[in-house]
């Protein structure tokens, strides 16, 4: 039986949910049933949902508002939605508690940092010196920059490589890691990448969009099949118990 995803979205003029084909497309490539989760401020449906599903994909979108890591905003954070902030970060809890596998990316990255304890820059080409370009003008599927590979790490593990280039559309990033992460790679200006668990089998976010770059790029493959993987295997623990 394939696994149950779930995909989290965004929410436009607070009215309307919209998430890019192409995590849908990248999970049942991969071997997955994609879910979608709408913003929900009842812990017990979220509960019942973490329950119900095998993974969790959080997606990419704004920014996350500062006053989950205790800052006051700073002039350059864009647009902010706390309850969609609320949600991921409860969902991260719960499938942390029921040792679920969490996928992250870019901004999904960043808030897996912050429910586990860490802080972002708020903008990083005002707080951080020296940086490259992280909002590429090029395609979404063109990679633009390199990032280097730490190991051991779970992100090497499944990636095979020390340096990839990837594609880049964020101005936020993760600053002090959470509680029981590692940074798993860097940019070369020392923006963080990648972060992983040290505490539980499949727990990933990346900064980049490998959503975009499935039909061109083997690495972006290989994170959705590893993920989908680590999914399936819990699925079908549970079709065993």
């Amino acid at each position: 039986m394939r696994p149950l995803i779930g995909i989290t979205m965004s929410l436009e003029e607070e009215k309307r949910f919209t998430l890019t084909k192409y995590y849908t497309e990248a999970i049942t490539q991969a071997g997955g049933v994609p879910l979608l989760i709408p913003h929900l401020s009842d812990e017990r449906l979220l509960q019942q949902i973490s329950e119900q599903l095998d993974g969790l994909l959080l997606s990419g979108g704004g920014d996350m508002d500062p006053n989950f890591f205790h800052e006051e905003p700073h002039m350059g954070l864009g647009p902010v939605d706390p309850l969609r902030d609320r949600t991921e970060v409860q969902l991260v809890q719960l499938f942390i508690q029921q040792k679920k596998p969490i996928f992250a990316i870019c901004r999904g990255c960043q808030v897996l940092n912050v429910a586990l304890g860490g802080d972002l820059y708020q903008d990083l080409y005002s707080q951080k010196e020296n940086i490259i370009q992280h909002q590429q003008k090029a395609p979404q599927s063109y990679a633009t920059h390199f990032i280097e590979i730490k190991q051991p790490s779970l992100l090497a593990e499944i990636l095979g490589d020390q340096m990839i280039r990837v594609n880049s559309f964020h101005h936020q990033a993760v600053r002090k890691l959470g509680k029981d992460l590692i940074i798993s790679a860097y940019s070369h200006d020392g923006v963080i990448e990648a972060i992983e668990s040290t505490v539980a089998p499949f727990i990933l976010g990346v900064q980049w969009h490998p959503e975009c770059m499935t039909s061109t790029d083997f690495y972006a493959k290989k994170l959705f099949s590893a993920f989908i993987e680590a999914c399936q295997n819990l699925a079908v623990f549970k079709t065993t118990e």
